[in-house]
C-alpha cells in the first residue's frame, strides 16, 4: 500500500463518531447507499462518483481509506485494493439533505477504472458535441455484426 505523503493529514475518526456521522445519513439510493464525489484535495478536480453505504462510510472514517459499495459486485470495497490507486479522506461533507457527500481525498495513481486522473477527463460539452458531430458527419458507415 502506498502511504500519502507526510504533509497530507488524513482524516480518521473513531467508531462511535464515525457512526454518529453515519446515522445522520439518509440512504435513499439504489441498495440503500448515498452518492459519493470524490474531489482532488489540492486541485479541487471531481475524479469520480461512486455510492457509499453505511459500513463504507463508517470503514472510510475510521481508517481514512475510502471504501465504497459496487453496485455491480453487491459488495464493498477498498478503492485501490486491486490497482494500488488508492483515496486517503483528507475531509469529509454532508449535502444539504443528507442523502450525498463530498469526499476530499489525496488520490495515489488514477481515480478512473480506464486508466485517466478524473473519471470526467472527457472534456467539457462542448469539446463532447463537437466530437459527436464529427462522427454525424463522417462519411463512415457501420453495420451491425
Amino acid at each position: 500500500m502506498v502511504e500519502p505523503p507526510h504533509n497530507v493529514k488524513v482524516l480518521r475518526l473513531s467508531e462511535e463518531e464515525a457512526s454518529k456521522v453515519a446515522d445522520s445519513l439518509w440512504y435513499r439510493h439504489v441498495d440503500n447507499t448515498v452518492i459519493a464525489v470524490a474531489q482532488d484535495h489540492e486541485t479541487k478536480d471531481v475524479l469520480m462518483v461512486a455510492n457509499m453505504n453505511r459500513e463504507a462510510i463508517i470503514r472510510t472514517l475510521t481508517t481514512g481509506m475510502v471504501h465504497y459499495w459496487s453496485l455491480s459486485r453487491k459488495k464493498l470495497w477498498l478503492k485501490g485494493e486491486t490497482s494500488g490507486h488508492y483515496q486517503y479522506l483528507v475531509g469529509f461533507r454532508i449535502d444539504c439533505d443528507g442523502d450525498a457527500v463530498l469526499l476530499i481525498i489525496h488520490q495515489i495513481g488514477n481515480a478512473c477504472h480506464l486508466g485517466t486522473r478524473s473519471c470526467f477527463d472527457q472534456g467539457d460539452i462542448i469539446n463532447l458535441r463537437l466530437r459527436h458531430e464529427e462522427v454525424e458527419n463522417s462519411s463512415a458507415e457501420f453495420h451491425d455484426i
